[in-house]
């Protein structure tokens, strides 16, 4: 079965620029309805154990790891976000478009919760509300369940060897000189 075409470069731009768009609009939406409708610091069931809502703002990283420099994190996202854009231009693999596009918009969520939110500008908090107490502790996002599945595509890729522009690198067979 012959491999698709490769996408032209404003091609494989415009899927990033929309899915970051679509993510970033999603993460920003479910946030405001956060703050207006959740009460802060309670559990609200969806369901019972396995799914709750629990509203709060974290200054720090994950678990609240770091919350005395959040400037910090405020640079971190900027920088991945950069590095995101920068790459965007090598992407001809539609996969990649995907991933990048996706990965984008949760760095975005974030990183304008730190820039545009209480308390201040580059050292906002990041609003939380999605609790799953039966996996992990962590209270997190629609932004960090982007950023975390988008990373973990991108380990993905790299380990299969698929590289931005869609070609799969192969294994080199090592020569054996008949000894």
């Amino acid at each position: 079965m012959p491999g698709r075409r490769p996408l032209h470069g404003s091609a494989a731009g415009a899927i990033v620029a929309i899915l970051a768009v679509v993510v970033l609009a999603a993460d920003q939406f479910v946030k405001h309805l956060t703050i207006e409708n959740l009460p802060r610091e309670k559990v609200v069931p969806v369901w019972g154990e396995f799914l709750q809502l629990y509203y709060v703002r974290n200054s720090g990283a994950a678990f609240s790891l770091g919350s005395g420099v959040t400037w910090l994190f405020t640079i971190a996202l900027a920088v991945v976000a950069a590095v995101i854009v920068w790459k965007t231009f090598a992407v001809r693999a539609r996969l990649w478009a995907v991933v990048l596009g996706c990965l984008l918009g949760g760095v975005l969520g974030n990183l304008s919760d730190r820039l545009f939110r209480e308390p201040g500008f580059a050292v906002g908090h990041v609003v939380d509300m999605i609790s799953m107490p039966w996996m992990m502790p962590a209270i997190f996002n629609v932004a960090d369940i982007f950023i975390v599945t988008g990373m973990i595509s991108v380990a993905l890729l790299v380990v299969l060897g698929i590289g931005l522009d869609g070609t799969r690198e192969r294994a080199v067979p090592q020569e054996h000189d008949g000894e």
